[in-house]
C-alpha cells in the first residue's frame, strides 16, 4: 500500500459510540432515543440504528469461512443455487416434454415432479424421465403422502437399474409426516413408522433427501421469522431423533431431511433467517456425535462427521402476501424475496408465478418467475460471492438476535415434543395467533400490501380472472375450510384476502360507489387529505373523484351530486373542521355519507353533532370500508 493511501485511514481519528450517541441526542432534540430510533421487531427482540465492530467482536464465527462448521457462512465455498420449476403431472408424455423445454432452453437446474398417486408405475416413470440425465440435474418429486413410500421404491428401482454413478444422483422425495394435520386437521398417528420405511428404502439413493421439513407452511400461514425457523428446528429434530431410536444411522438420518423454508419480503431479516437456519441446524445434528463413514477433511477431531451437519436448504417465495389485484406487485415481492434467499445461501429456489394466488400458472407467468433467477445469476452474479452478508455489522447482528429467539422457541417445542404439540394446538395456536396480529396490521396499514391495501389500481377489476379453485372464501382448495377438524390447522389464508374480498363484493355488486372530495381551505392540507382519502376509498373499489378546491361548502356539494356522488370526504385542515364539517353535515344529512379527513381536535364536538364518520392513519381501513359497503347496501362475499 501507497504512503498517500496509508495517510487516508490516519487522517480521520476513529470515532467512539459514545460520541456517536452523543451526536445522535443532540440531533434528536430531547426526543426519545429508543422511541424514535429503536425498532420493536416481532421476532421479540429490539433493532438500534446503528452497530459497530464493537458489537459482533465476540461472535464466535466471525473469522470463519464459507463451508467451514457451523456453516454460518455456507455448507460449500460458493454460492451456486438450483433454479428450481415445479410440473404438476397430469400428462405424463406433456410434463416429459415441458421438464425437457425447461432444461435445455429456459435455463432451469432443478425439476419437482407432483404426480398422482394413479401414475406411480415405473413404465410412466421411465416415460417421464426419458432424456433426463439424473447426474447432471436436481430432480425431486411429491406425491399422495399414503403413495410416498410406493413412489420411494420406484425411484430406487428405477436409478439403480440404470448404468448411474449413484453417488451422482441428486433430489428430493418429498415427504412430510403432519401434512395432513396442518391442511385438513387430521391425525398422523404412524408417522414414526412411516418416515423410518421411507428413509430405509431409500438408502441405495444416498444424495436423495426424503423427509421434507414444511417450514414454508408456517411462513404462509402467517408465522413470524423466528417461529418459522424454531418449529422447523423442533419438526426436523423430532424427525431425526425418531430415525436414530429407530436404528437409523445418525449420519445417515440427518442427510436425508431436507428443509422447505418461505422467504417474505422483510429483506434483511430473511437473509439472516437462511444464516441462522444453518447454525442451529448443524448444532443440533452435533450433539448426536454422527460418526463419519468415511474418510474426509471434514470430520471433527472425535469422528464426528460434519457433513451430515449441512442443512439442505430449498426456498419458496411467500404465498402469505401475494395479492390478487395489482397483481405485478407480486413481481416486485418475489424479487426481492428470491434476492434475500440466495444472498442467504440457500441451496435451491422456487420463485412462485406472479399469478399463482388466483389461476393456474401460465407459460408466461412460468417464464417469469425462472428469469427472476437467471437476472440475479447472469446480470447480477449473485452466485459469484458466498455469503455477501458476512462482516455486516447488521447483518451479524440479526443473524445472531433471530437464531438466539428461534433457539428459544425450538428448546420449548423439543421440551414437549412438535408432534405433541400439533395434538394439543399449542403450535397451531402460537401461528395462527402471530396471523391475526398480522391481519389486525393490515387492517390498519401498518402493514403494507402495495396495490392492495395502501396504493391500489384505481377502476381495476379482477372478477373474470379468478379461476373457480381459487375462491377467496376457499383458500386451500379443499372444500373444508369453515368445517370442524378433529385436531387444528394453520391459517391457510393470504394476508390480502380480507380487503379483496371487501373490494371484490363491491366489484360483484354491479354499482360502483362514488366518493367525493371536497377539498377546501388551506391548500396544503386539503390536497394532502385528498390524496389520502382516494387511496383509503379506492381500496374498496370506490371511484374516486377529486378536485382542486372549492369557495365554499355549498359550491362542493352541489357539484358533488351533479356527480350522483354516495360518499362526500371533506378535505380541509383540522382548524378549518369546526366551521366546514357542520356546514356539510347540514347539507348532506339524511342523504350522502359525510367523511371528514383527519382526526381534528374538534372531533368529539364534531360527533355530538352527529358526524359519524373519521379517517385517518390509525383508522381500521378493513373496518371502515366494510361498514361503508354496508351502508351502501353491497353484502359481503
Amino acid at each position: 500500500m501507497s504512503k498517500s493511501k496509508e495517510k487516508l485511514f490516519t487522517d480521520f481519528p476513529p470515532v467512539t459510540t459514545e460520541e456517536w450517541m452523543e451526536k445522535v441526542t443532540a440531533d434528536l432534540k430531547g426526543a426519545d432515543f429508543e422511541r424514535r430510533l429503536v425498532w420493536k421487531t416481532n421476532e421479540g427482540f429490539n433493532l438500534n440504528p446503528f452497530y459497530r465492530y464493537e458489537d459482533i467482536r465476540d461472535y464466535e464465527w466471525r473469522d470463519n469461512l464459507p463451508g467451514q462448521f457451523p456453516y454460518i457462512r455456507g455448507t460449500k465455498n460458493n454460492n451456486i443455487w438450483y433454479v428450481r420449476q415445479n410440473i404438476t403431472v397430469t400428462d405424463i408424455a406433456e410434463a416429459n416434454k415441458k421438464a425437457l423445454t425447461l432444461l435445455g432452453k429456459k435455463g432451469v437446474t432443478s425439476l419437482g415432479f407432483d404426480l398422482s398417486n394413479q401414475e406411480l408405475t415405473i413404465q410412466n416413470i421411465e416415460a417421464l424421465l426419458q432424456g433426463i440425465h439424473p447426474e447432471m440435474v436436481e430432480l425431486n418429486f411429491k406425491t399422495c403422502i399414503n403413495s410416498t413410500l410406493k413412489l420411494t421404491k420406484l425411484l430406487v428401482e428405477y436409478l439403480t437399474a440404470k448404468d448411474l454413478n449413484l453417488l451422482e444422483c441428486y433430489g428430493s422425495i418429498e415427504h412430510d409426516p403432519f401434512r395432513k394435520i396442518f391442511k385438513l386437521g387430521k391425525d398422523a398417528p404412524e408417522w414414526k413408522n412411516e418416515v423410518v420405511e421411507i428413509v430405509k428404502a431409500s438408502a441405495p439413493l444416498p444424495r436423495y433427501r426424503v423427509i421434507s421439513i414444511t417450514g414454508d407452511a408456517f411462513a404462509n400461514a402467517g408465522a413470524y421469522l423466528f417461529q418459522e425457523l424454531g418449529y422447523s428446528l423442533a419438526y426436523a429434530n423430532q424427525i431425526l431423533s425418531t430415525l436414530i431410536e429407530n436404528g437409523v444411522d445418525p449420519s445417515m438420518a440427518a442427510k436425508k431431511i431436507k428443509f422447505n423454508l418461505g422467504v417474505g419480503t422483510n429483506y434483511f431479516m430473511e437473509i439472516a433467517k437462511f444464516r441462522a437456519a444453518r447454525w442451529l441446524w448443524a448444532e443440533i445434528v452435533n450433539a448426536y456425535k454422527p460418526p463419519c463413514p468415511n474418510e474426509c477433511d471434514n470430520k471433527a477431531d472425535d469422528g464426528t462427521c460434519r457433513c451430515a451437519a449441512k442443512i439442505n436448504v430449498h426456498a419458496i417465495t411467500s404465498s402469505f402476501n401475494t395479492t390478487v389485484y395489482d397483481a405485478y406487485v407480486n413481481l416486485l415481492r418475489t424479487q426481492t424475496e428470491a434476492m434475500s434467499a440466495t444472498l442467504g445461501g440457500v441451496d435451491s429456489l422456487t420463485v412462485q408465478p406472479f399469478n399463482h394466488a388466483y389461476q393456474k400458472a401460465t407459460d408466461f407467468s412460468n417464464r417469469l418467475a425462472v428469469n427472476q433467477q437467471l437476472l440475479l445469476k447472469e446480470e447480477s452474479h449473485f452466485d459469484k460471492v458466498a455469503d455477501p452478508g458476512a462482516g455486516s455489522y447488521y447483518i451479524e447482528k440479526l443473524t445472531k438476535s433471530l437464531g438466539e429467539e428461534a433457539w428459544k422457541l425450538f428448546l420449548e417445542t423439543d421440551e414437549q415434543g412438535f408432534y405433541a404439540g400439533l395434538k394439543e394446538g399449542t403450535i397451531q395456536d402460537k401461528i395462527n395467533a402471530s396471523a391475526d396480529a398480522r391481519f389486525k396490521a393490515a387492517a390498519s396499514r401498518k402493514e403494507v400490501l402495495l396495490g392492495t391495501n395502501q396504493f391500489p389500481n384505481f377502476g381495476e377489476q379482477v372478477s373474470t380472472k379468478i379461476e373457480d379453485s381459487y375462491k377467496l372464501d376457499d383458500p386451500c382448495g379443499c372444500g373444508s375450510d369453515s368445517k370442524e377438524t378433529p385436531l387444528k390447522r394453520l391459517n391457510t389464508k393470504r394476508l390480502a384476502q380480507p380487503f379483496e374480498a371487501v373490494r371484490l363484493a363491491t366489484e360483484q355488486s354491479g354499482k360502483t360507489p362514488k366518493a367525493f372530495m371536497l377539498t377546501i381551505g388551506n391548500l396544503t392540507m386539503r390536497l394532502a387529505r385528498s390524496q389520502f382519502s382516494g387511496n383509503f376509498l379506492a381500496s374498496a373499489g370506490y371511484d374516486i373523484i377529486d378536485n382542486l378546491g372549492f369557495d365554499s361548502v355549498e359550491e362542493g356539494v352541489k357539484a358533488a351530486r351533479k356527480q350522483n356522488a354516495d360518499l362526500i370526504v371533506l378535505c380541509s385542515s383540522d382548524d378549518e373542521y369546526a366551521k366546514f364539517a357542520p356546514e356539510a353535515y347540514n347539507l348532506t344529512k339524511g342523504k350522502e355519507i359525510l367523511i371528514i379527513a383527519g382526526a381534528p381536535a374538534s372531533a368529539d364536538k364534531l360527533k355530538a353533532q352527529g358526524i359519524e364518520y373519521f379517517i385517518n392513519v390509525k383508522s381500521n381501513v378493513l373496518d371502515m370500508l366494510t361498514q361503508f359497503n354496508s351502508l351502501l347496501g353491497i353484502k359481503g362475499l
